[in-house]
């Protein structure tokens, strides 16, 4: 049996993955949504991955999904554990050595953020709502902001990324076509420069997991099915 283990962004909340998980269970899978410690300064990536990899115990068929800052700590699970396939999705890529917090200025992603804004017309001031939740359903961001999850620790952005290299495991990268915060060319550049690959383009922006729930389930599926096949 496949296991898909979803990983979070910042603010740490296994609820992003609320539409998705059951679609994969309707799918026969076995899912664990992660809760991770995001609003507790004592916790830096290392953590983040030892959550991870409890959470996990002794499941195989392992799938690692990776949402956004999520990116940073699933290759420190896949480097400890036994996994078939990494899969990020609007996610960041570190390099070695690079911590979360200096990713943003060397890659740029505040001027590529906006570059689109304006080219669409919109502010360039950053705007939570807009920047997130323009494209999901409006139940569906009052349920997320009920929630009222606590801030994000900045202690997981300041040290450097630990792992000398990539890990090796099979690696895709899906991109929302609409994402506002990380936009699709930016992350084509990303994806390419820094793991050697190609981008899969879905419909939906930053969060898709909320906005196209029904799609990334397909798209999960799907590159379960390929690498099984490989």
């Amino acid at each position: 049996m496949t296991t898909y283990v979803l990983i979070p962004g910042a603010g740490g909340s296994a609820f992003y993955w609320h539409r998705v998980e059951p679609l994969l269970r309707e799918r026969g899978h076995d899912v664990v949504a992660v809760d991770l410690p995001a609003g507790d300064d004592s916790a830096g990536l290392t953590e983040y991955a030892d959550v991870i990899a409890d959470a996990i115990g002794d499941r195989t068929g392992l799938v690692l999904v990776a949402q956004s800052m999520g990116g940073f700590s699933a290759p420190l699970v896949a480097a400890r554990v036994p996994v078939e396939l990494l899969v990020m999705v609007n996610a960041m890529v570190p390099r070695p050595g690079e911590s979360a917090g200096a990713w943003w200025e060397n890659t740029g992603q505040a001027a590529a953020a906006a570059e689109l804004a304006a080219r669409e017309g919109r502010s360039t001031e950053f705007d939570l709502e807009a920047s997130f939740f323009h494209d999901v359903p409006p139940e569906v961001t009052a349920a997320v902001f009920a929630r009222e999850e606590p801030p994000q620790s900045g202690t997981p952005f300041e040290l450097p990324w630990p792992l000398d290299a990539w890990p090796d495991v099979p690696t895709r990268f899906l991109q929302g076509r609409d994402d506002r915060f990380f936009p699709l060319e930016f992350q084509r550049r990303q994806a390419r420069e820094r793991l050697g690959i190609e981008i899969d383009v879905m419909p939906g922006g930053h969060l898709v997991a909320l906005s196209q729930p029904a799609e990334l389930a397909a798209w999960l599926d799907r590159y379960r099915t390929d690498a099984a096949l490989a």
